[in-house]
């Protein structure tokens, strides 16, 4: 169930370990103008994520260059983008989310993410993100082509495993 993985504090720690490497691999890239990165992360109050890890997930990890003052943030396993809900609960949370408003509701009470919320992201995986850049570049990697209209469960199942805890 999706559920125990928002329940087991070591998958979070992982994710953060993730993280944090990411982020030291954009630091060691520097800034295009040769300045120096310092580093300048940004506030999260993270939803969806366990109270007794809340505050190492309280920022993204980002970087500001001394010279230039341009901000260089490292791509997240823990955050999608803004998004308030750490990037687990929105993906688990949407791919068990089909439209029936009984499963809706359960799924809503144990996530703690309102309906309206979790329709707002179904919208978004089928709508939405089919069109962005990320997916345009990646979407002819998989064969046979991954069914948009079931988004993310679809692209959860090419992943081993994935598709049995769903």
């Amino acid at each position: 169930m999706c559920h125990a993985q928002l329940q087991d504090p070591n998958f979070f720690r992982l994710l953060l370990r993730v993280d944090e490497e990411l982020a030291g691999e954009a630091k060691r890239g520097g800034c295009p103008c040769g300045g120096v990165l310092h580093r300048a992360n940004y506030p999260r109050k993270p939803r969806g994520c366990l109270n007794e890890l809340r505050v190492a997930y309280g920022s993204r990890f980002s970087f500001c260059c001394n010279r230039c003052r341009r901000r260089t943030t490292s791509i997240s396993v823990r955050f999608l983008g803004r998004r308030v809900y750490l990037a687990l609960t929105v993906v688990l949370a949407s791919a068990r989310h089909t439209g029936q408003m009984p499963a809706a509701a359960l799924l809503s009470e144990a996530l703690n993410v309102p309906v309206r919320t979790l329709a707002r992201w179904r919208h978004w995986w089928r709508e939405d993100f089919p069109l962005t850049p990320l997916w345009q570049a990646t979407c002819a990697r998989f064969m046979p082509p991954v069914a948009t209209d079931a988004f993310p469960a679809s692209l959860l199942e090419r992943f081993a495993g994935l598709a049995s805890t769903l």
